[in-house]
């Protein structure tokens, strides 16, 4: 069975329960306990208790029916970095959609060349989907995220560009302070992907032009 940092598993062998924390190489993972003490443990040495349940781990709130008669939002897709509920070492990534549209998107993470394709899937009109899981200290060896992002509706309502978000995330971009983000229901780091273009003040570019 392929595991997930966060996942609640319990010991084969010993009457050991907690969380996984670490995933140190493919046949050995880091469980954490209740005494916040991770233990390496072979992976084939634990069970999984209980993971997600399908549509849960994805959705934080319900996605709302779009009609034609509701406002139609056309903006609004951040990535929202938090801290997992059980252990702050690790964190999740979850694709937000404040927007009316149903987003078809892709995260491939590339490390020294070699790329990976770790999520692809539709995340619901103003709902929430967890895409990436990481340890927060092994932050500076992250590897580099490729994002891209469809709109898509079956409304007549013309699609937005297509997003694409490639960067590295360092310590110093989540050196600020965190903020609430209500669709996750907790505190963590925003990023927009959508950033509105900065707005041209034509009289001064022509102020500038003559200059």
């Amino acid at each position: 069975m392929i595991y997930k940092l966060g996942d609640f598993v319990r010991f084969v062998d010993e009457n050991l329960e907690g969380y996984i924390t670490r995933i140190i190489d493919k046949d050995t993972i880091g469980v954490t306990d209740a005494n916040d003490f991770e233990i390496p443990v072979l992976a084939s040495k634990v069970t999984l208790v209980h993971g997600d349940l399908p549509g849960e781990d994805d959705s934080i709130g319900q996605p709302l029916l779009i009609t034609s008669d509701a406002p139609f939002v056309r903006e609004g897709v951040y990535i929202g970095i938090v801290a997992d509920q059980h252990s702050n070492s690790v964190v999740h990534f979850h694709l937000i959609n404040e927007t009316s549209f149903q987003l078809l998107s892709s995260l491939t993470t590339e490390k020294g060349g070699i790329f990976k394709g770790e999520f692809s899937g539709i995340t619901a009109p103003h709902s929430t989907k967890k895409i990436y899981s990481a340890q927060l200290a092994d932050i500076q060896v992250w590897p580099k995220f490729r994002i891209e992002v469809l709109f898509n509706s079956p409304l007549s309502i013309e699609p937005g560009a297509p997003l694409s978000f490639r960067q590295h995330i360092k310590g110093k971009d989540l050196s600020v302070a965190k903020e609430e983000i209500s669709s996750l229901k907790q505190k963590g780091w925003l990023f927009r992907l959508d950033e509105p273009s900065p707005a041209i003040d034509a009289e001064k570019l022509k102020q500038s032009f003559f200059k």
